[in-house]
């Protein structure tokens, strides 16, 4: 079953994917309905969305926009001594005048602030707004009877001069969209 370790794995990816855009043209799902990492399980005429599915939904507004450099200082997580893969990634995008900014927080105690300065930015930023995609527990999941157990909700962005302020709760997916 699909649960919030799929869909940070999921984040994670597709942060990679897009900030090797240059290389990565085009990058889709194999399977789409009732397998590994599926967006969405069926049985019979029930559908569920899975934490997957919130994750390409969270990151949708990426799509033919233009990459932003982004860089982020992170601590690293994984096992004991072995500290494999940072804590926080990220990737930014900008189409029109909003910028999406999609970040990961594969830490699974401990909430990230984190601080994005927007470099370059013509004007002031007019919104900021913000969804987080998270459990209090790593291998929760939707379900038939439960469908709405990991599902996106508003997380508060704090816009200070031409950047923004997110906490981040531990093991989480939050997405970020600043309008100037």
């Amino acid at each position: 079953q699909n649960c919030v370790r799929d869909a940070l794995v999921a984040g994670i990816t597709l942060n990679i994917f897009n900030n090797h855009c240059d290389r990565v043209r085009i990058a889709n799902i194999a399977q789409a309905v009732n397998v590994l990492q599926s967006p969405v399980l069926t049985e019979g005429n029930k559908l569920v969305k899975t934490p997957t599915w919130y994750v390409f939904h969270m990151y949708k507004n990426h799509q033919e926009g233009t990459l932003l450099h982004s860089s982020v200082a992170s601590s690293r997580v994984g096992f004991e001594n072995s500290k494999i893969i940072d804590a926080i990634t990220a990737s930014a995008s900008r189409k029109d005048n909003a910028y999406t900014i999609t970040l990961t927080n594969a830490d699974v105690e401990n909430v990230h602030s984190v601080n994005i300065k927007l470099d370059g930015l013509k004007g002031s930023i007019s919104s900021a707004e913000g969804l987080v995609l998270t459990a209090s527990d790593m291998k929760a999941v939707n379900t038939f009877d439960k469908p709405d157990t990991v599902v996106e909700k508003p997380v508060e962005v704090k816009v200070e001069g031409t950047g923004v302020t997110v906490d981040m709760p531990a093991m989480s997916v939050v997405t970020i969209t600043v309008k100037a």
